[in-house]
C-alpha cells in the first residue's frame, strides 16, 4: 500500500471509532438523568457504596459533604450535559476504539508478532474498565469527601461550579483506567527488549518510593487508609508487571535458542 492508501486505511477506522463514539454520546444524552444523579453524584453523597463500606468495616463513616454545586454560566448546565455525553460515550466505546486501532496495526506485524500480541484488545479492555472503576470508587469519593470538607476557616463555604466536579471526578476515573494500563506498557516494552524482570526487581524499591509519592498525590487526604487504598493496587500492578515481563523474557530467551 501507498503512504495515500495507508492514510485512507487510517481515517476509515477513525471514523468508525468517531461513529462509534457519537452513537454512545447520543444515548448518553437521551438517559443523562439517571447518569447524572446515580452515577456522577453518587460519590458525593454519604450513602455511596464506597462510604458505606469503609464505615461498616473500617470504621471511617463520611457524614454529609460541605459543599454545595453551582452553574455560574448560561449554557453551563448544557455544556455539561453535551460534555459529559462525549465522555460517557468514548468511555463506553473504548474496546471498538482500540479494536479500530489494532485492525489498522495489525497487518504491518509479522505472523509471530500477532500471535505474540494476541487478546491485546481484550486485555487493554478489561485493564481500563478495572481502572475506570478503581477510580470511581477508591480514589474519586475520598479525593472529594477531603476536597469537600476541607476549610481554611468556618467563613469560607465550598460553593463548587459543576464543571469543577465533573471535571475532578472524569481526571480521578480516567486516571485509574490510565494507571492499569501498566502492564500493557511493560508487556510491549518487554517484546522490544526495552524492559527486563530483572530491572524491574532491582529497581523494585524505586519504583515503591515512586508510587508512594504518585498515591500521596493523587489521594490529598492526610489520612494513611486513602494513601494505602490507592498504593496497594499499584503495588500488585507492578508485582504483575513483573510476571508479565518475565513471560515474554523467558519467551524470547526460548526463541533465541531454537534458531
Amino acid at each position: 500500500m501507498s503512504f495515500f492508501d495507508h492514510i485512507d486505511e487510517l481515517r476509515k477506522h477513525l471514523m468508525k471509532s468517531i461513529i462509534a463514539v457519537i452513537a454512545f454520546s447520543i444515548i448518553a444524552f437521551i438517559y443523562m438523568d439517571f447518569i447524572f444523579h446515580e452515577i456522577l453524584m453518587a460519590p458525593s453523597r454519604p450513602d455511596f457504596f464506597t462510604f458505606r463500606i469503609l464505615c461498616k468495616y473500617f470504621d471511617f463513616c463520611v457524614g454529609n459533604m460541605n459543599f454545595t454545586l453551582m452553574s455560574r454560566t448560561m449554557t453551563g448546565q448544557f455544556s455539561m450535559h453535551i460534555m459529559t455525553a462525549l465522555i460517557t460515550g468514548a468511555i463506553v466505546a473504548f474496546p471498538f476504539i482500540v479494536y479500530q486501532i489494532w485492525s489498522f496495526v495489525a497487518p504491518a506485524l509479522h505472523p509471530n508478532e500477532r500471535k505474540n500480541v494476541r487478546g491485546v484488545v481484550l486485555g487493554v479492555s478489561v485493564l481500563f474498565f478495572i481502572g475506570i472503576l478503581f477510580g470511581y470508587y477508591i480514589i474519586a469519593p475520598l479525593a472529594i469527601n477531603f476536597l469537600a470538607n476541607y476549610q481554611l476557616d468556618p467563613s469560607i463555604q465550598n460553593n463548587f461550579d459543576v464543571t469543577s466536579y465533573i471535571s475532578t471526578l472524569c481526571m480521578m476515573a480516567l486516571g485509574g483506567g490510565i494507571i492499569f494500563q501498566l502492564p500493557v506498557v511493560v508487556y510491549f516494552l518487554s517484546l522490544m527488549g526495552l524492559m527486563t524482570p530483572m530491572f524491574m526487581r532491582n529497581y523494585r524499591r524505586h519504583a515503591i518510593l515512586v508510587m508512594a509519592v504518585i498515591a500521596a498525590i493523587v489521594t490529598p487526604s492526610p489520612d494513611m487508609l486513602s494513601m494505602m487504598l490507592m498504593l496497594i493496587p499499584m503495588l500488585l500492578l507492578y508485582e504483575g508487571s513483573i510476571f508479565v515481563s518475565a513471560v515474554v523474557y523467558k519467551r524470547k530467551v526460548k526463541e533465541a535458542e531454537q534458531i
